[in-house]
């Protein structure tokens, strides 16, 4: 098979993308997404990527299988959320403009990302009414540019998940995104022949990078594993809105690209604060970036234990 730039630098990136999503869930669009559209429309690659992650998203969730009881009502109105959205974002595929939308997003999420990767957070009480919302919100983005997932982790980072709860949380939800975008797409003729000439350039990709990040994640304690999260975030986001602000040309390249760099800057400042408190108080887990959390006070209940020659005043 004779193989152009464009299939060459779609293997490469989904190689990678395929890494960093089996180590923290999600990644594989966000990372794709950007470097594609160099190549291809949205129109061609949307069904290409809702299909490959169909697949991913079901490995992951079947890897990290042993936290779906512990956050599944937490994330079904999340779920139930994404139907109209998924429907609405399907039907407009064709009539929006998806850089606008994505370049309205990540306007959005940096900050968000930033504040959590200084240490602030505000998690959400009101779980259940905000999922709906945030849900259909979700399913509308996906299904337009196949993206969901730095919204998804920064509302789990703001929530404490981490690790396998984080995981398949994100799981439960990707399986249904995807599923959901699928249908949709079939419906409405989508899944053309030149869509599908893509997936066996990544298959390969997938089959082989999905299991050495679940691989090579394993090791990780949990604070440090939110903080990847977040430093992947700012990389993706950063690099997104860089590629997006050009696409749009609201700044021209390279100078789109000093919004990436800065972002690097930034979130290299808090990683070595991150890291230099982490080795300062290597039994603490309780930070993340600037700001510390101080751990729960527990009282006890037990009455102190006296030694046998003290003597108790009683009455006095």
């Amino acid at each position: 098979m004779d193989l152009d730039t464009a299939s060459i630098v779609l293997i490469a990136i989904t190689a990678i993308a395929a890494v960093v999503n089996g180590a923290l869930g999600y990644g594989f669009s966000s990372l794709t997404v950007p470097v594609a559209l160099l190549f291809y429309t949205n129109r061609v690659l949307n069904p290409t990527m809702v299909m490959v992650e169909v697949v991913i998203n079901v490995f992951v969730l079947a890897m990290n299988r042993d936290s779906i009881p512990t956050v599944y009502k937490r994330v079904l109105p999340i779920i139930i959320g994404l139907l109209p959205g998924v429907w609405l974002g399907s039907h407009l595929l064709t009539s929006l403009q998806p850089a606008w939308i994505k370049c309205i997003t990540y306007v959005l999420l940096l900050p968000l990302i930033f504040f959590q990767a200084a240490g602030i957070r505000r998690p959400i009480r009101s779980e259940r009414l905000v999922g709906l919302p945030f849900g259909a919100g979700v399913g509308f983005l996906y299904s337009v540019t196949t993206i969901s997932g730095p919204p998804l982790a920064v509302l789990f980072n703001n929530q404490g998940l981490v690790k396998k709860d984080f995981r398949a949380a994100l799981g439960m939800i990707r399986v249904a995104e995807s599923t959901m975008t699928a249908f949709a797409y079939y419906q409405l003729g989508l899944f053309t022949e030149q869509s599908m000439s893509l997936v066996p350039l990544i298959a390969p990709s997938v089959v082989l990078g999905i299991p050495l990040g679940t691989f090579l994640i394993r090791r990780l304690d949990p604070e440090t594993f939110r903080r990847i999260c977040m430093s992947f975030d700012v990389w993706v986001v950063g690099f997104g809105l860089s590629r997006v602000l050009a696409e749009l040309k609201l700044i021209a390249i390279p100078e789109a690209y000093s919004v990436l760099g800065l972002c690097v800057v930034l979130d290299a400042y808090l990683l070595y604060v991150f890291f230099t408190k982490k080795r300062a108080n290597p039994g603490r887990t309780d930070f993340v970036g600037l700001v510390s959390v101080a751990p729960p006070q527990v009282t006890s209940t037990v009455p102190a234990r006296l030694d046998p020659g003290e003597t108790v005043a009683r009455g006095k």
